[in-house]
């Protein structure tokens, strides 16, 4: 049975962040989506009037809505330092599933220059600063201090992105656990020193 032409543009965006995850940004054009989802030549730009850029945009604010969903899940989490494991171990899982091939989509999009699509730039950068607030609301949520939080964020974010492309280019797991362990080793201390909870009984 053929795919049913309404569900074209998900099937789009879907095959979008496939692409961008495995073979970066310059290389997912129209045609390339197209082939990958099967969707018709004449949905393009029905659904997208933007054309690439505005499907590579979608398919970045997907992408990080996605692991952004995961994060706010994690944040509920009555051990932080399991979360980020468990958000760690995602992204090794990731890595094996796809045998290497699969890396982050915002990345792609981010380590490109954009010249001629900032608002990709800007989108890419949007989804990071997203993940590192979540991140930050986590620490915060177990009082670590507003801007250990969020330096810790940001170094969880940095970590496990600059892990995965190590791992892609290694075609190994190793440097997701090396970082992994010390990120998990680091989060151990930072809130074995954290302040006391405030006890005081309230008028």
């Amino acid at each position: 049975m053929s795919p049913r032409r309404s569900d074209s543009r998900e099937r789009m965006v879907r095959s979008t962040i496939t692409l961008l995850r495995e073979h970066g940004a310059s290389a997912t054009s129209i045609d390339r989506v197209l082939a990958h989802s099967g969707a018709p030549r004449g949905s393009v730009y029905h659904h997208f009037p933007g054309g690439r850029t505005q499907l590579i945009g979608e398919a970045v604010a997907l992408a990080g809505e996605f692991m952004t969903g995961l994060i706010q899940a994690a944040i509920q989490a009555e051990d932080p330092v399991q979360a980020i494991d468990e958000w760690f171990a995602h992204w090794r899982d990731q890595l094996e599933r796809s045998r290497y091939r699969a890396g982050c989509p915002v990345v792609a999009v981010a380590v490109e220059t954009n010249d001629d699509a900032p608002q990709l730039t800007r989108s890419a950068g949007a989804v990071f600063t997203g993940w590192q607030e979540a991140f930050t609301a986590l620490f915060r949520r177990h009082r670590l201090p507003e801007d250990r939080s969020r330096r810790l964020a940001a170094l969880v974010v940095a970590a496990e992105e600059g892990a995965v492309i190590l791992c892609r280019a290694e075609q190994s797991t190793a440097p997701m656990e090396a970082v992994a362990t010390e990120i998990h080793d680091l989060l151990v201390h930072a809130l074995s020193t954290r302040p006391a909870a405030d006890t005081t009984p309230r008028p």
